[in-house]
């Protein structure tokens, strides 16, 4: 798994920014059949969070109906320079993680 998070390369203190989050993962509903007919074990994406310099700044818990590759945005408040912790667990126990850097002037 791998993932991309696009943010400004500078920001002004007190800024609200836009963070865009696209995490690649080989989604399985759990409601297909291999070429046996065996049901083919379920494996979306269940948990993610995002962090900024320490502090919870998104979170989703999500389930079956979200997308393979998910796409996710949001806006927050950029304060410091410092670092965006993107992180993500699966069905199988599976967890991500990717990082980005914010430079805040002013």
């Amino acid at each position: 798994m791998s993932a991309r998070i696009q943010i400004p390369a500078e920001a002004k203190r007190g800024e609200i920014i836009e963070v865009r989050i696209l995490i690649q993962h080989v989604m399985e509903t759990g409601y297909r059949f291999d070429d046996r007919g065996t049901p083919i074990a379920r494996n979306v994406i269940t948990s993610i969070l995002c962090n900024y310099n320490g502090r919870e700044v998104m979170r989703a818990d999500t389930s079956s109906g979200i997308a393979a590759n998910p796409y996710l945005q949001f806006c927050m408040l950029a304060e410091a320079s410092g670092e965006l912790v993107l992180s993500w667990v699966d069905d199988e126990g599976v967890r991500g993680t990717e990082r980005a850097s914010l430079s805040v002037s002013g």
